[in-house]
C-alpha cells in the first residue's frame, strides 16, 4: 500500500524520546509510566508524593536513567523552577498532565481556600505545565496528553461540582492549544477516564461499605448498573490510550476528547 512509511512497531515506539509524567506515584500515573518505560522512552516523574515515585520505577526497564522530581504542581512557582532548571537532555518530546485530586465536598460547603486546591491541582497544573512547554519547545512542536473525567462532561456522582468544573477546564485548555499550536508541530488531545480502579477510588468504595454510606453505596449501583462493559477499568486500560495518543500512531489525532470509560456515556 501506498503511504505507509513505517511500521506498527516503529511508530508506537518511543525508544529515545523524553516523557514527563505528573502524578506518577500511583494509580493511572503509574500504569502510564510503565507502559511509556516499555515501549523505550526516557522518563521524567513527578509527583509530591517521592516514595511513590520510587515505589514506581522499580520495575520499569532500566534501559534509560529515569528521572523523579518531586513537584507540587499546585504551586505555579514549583511547576516555573521545574522546568527552569531543566538540562538540555531532559525536554521532553511527550508530557502527560495526569495529576489530579478527587475531593468530595457539598458545593454550599465548599470555601475559597478548598476550590482553590483543587482548580489549582486538577487544571491549573496543566495550564502552567503546557505553558513552560510550549514556550520551550517553541517551533519544534511535541505532543501533550491531558487527562480529564467523565465528570467533566456528564456529572454523575453528588457533591463533585468543582472536581466536574476543573475536568472540563482541563478539555476547553486542551482544545484550545490544539488549534492555536497545531500549525506550530503540537499535538494535544484529552482521555476521560471513567470507572477506574485506583487507589483513591477504592478507598472511596472500601468507606462507603464500612460506615455504611447508603447514598454512596447507591451512587456505586446506579454507576455500575450504567457501565455497558459491566465492569471497572484498570490503570493500564487508560494507560495503553494515552500511549497511542502519544505515539505516531496517533499522528493525525488532534483536539480529541476520548473516553476510556467501558461504555458510560453512552448507556
Amino acid at each position: 500500500m501506498k503511504n505507509i512509511q513505517n511500521s506498527i512497531i516503529d511508530s508506537i515506539s518511543l525508544d529515545g524520546k523524553v516523557v514527563l509524567i505528573t502524578g506518577a506515584s500511583s494509580g493511572i500515573g503509574r500504569a502510564i509510566a510503565h507502559r511509556f518505560s516499555e515501549v523505550g522512552a526516557k522518563l521524567l516523574l513527578l509527583d509530591i508524593n517521592m516514595e511513590g515515585l520510587k515505589q514506581t520505577i522499580q520495575d520499569l526497564s532500566s534501559k534509560h536513567e529515569h528521572r523523579l522530581f518531586q513537584v507540587d504542581v499546585s504551586n505555579k512557582q514549583e511547576i516555573d523552577s521545574f522546568w527552569n532548571n531543566l538540562q538540555p537532555d531532559e525536554l521532553p518530546d511527550v508530557i502527560v498532565n495526569n495529576a489530579g485530586i478527587y475531593p468530595i465536598m457539598d458545593y454550599l460547603k465548599v470555601e475559597e481556600e478548598y476550590l482553590m486546591k483543587t482548580l489549582n491541582v486538577n487544571m491549573n497544573s496543566a495550564f502552567w505545565m503546557c505553558q513552560n512547554y510550549v514556550r520551550i519547545r517553541g517551533k519544534n512542536g511535541g505532543v501533550i496528553v491531558n487527562i480529564s473525567s467523565i465528570e467533566a462532561v456528564l456529572p454523575f456522582m453528588k457533591d463533585l461540582v468543582h472536581y466536574a468544573m476543573s475536568k472540563a477546564g482541563v478539555i476547553a485548555l486542551s482544545r484550545s492549544l490544539a488549534r492555536d499550536y497545531g500549525r506550530s508541530g503540537f499535538r494535544v488531545n484529552v482521555v476521560m477516564p471513567g470507572a477506574i480502579k485506583t487507589p483513591g477510588t477504592k478507598a472511596l468504595r472500601n468507606d462507603a461499605i464500612l460506615n455504611v454510606k447508603l447514598n454512596l453505596i447507591k451512587t456505586g449501583y446506579d454507576f455500575q448498573q450504567r457501565l455497558a462493559n459491566g465492569r471497572w477499568g484498570e490503570p493500564d486500560e487508560v494507560a495503553k490510550v494515552v500511549l497511542f495518543l502519544s505515539s505516531d500512531l496517533a499522528s493525525y489525532v488532534q483536539g480529541a476528547v476520548l473516553p476510556v470509560d467501558g461504555g458510560f456515556l453512552s448507556s
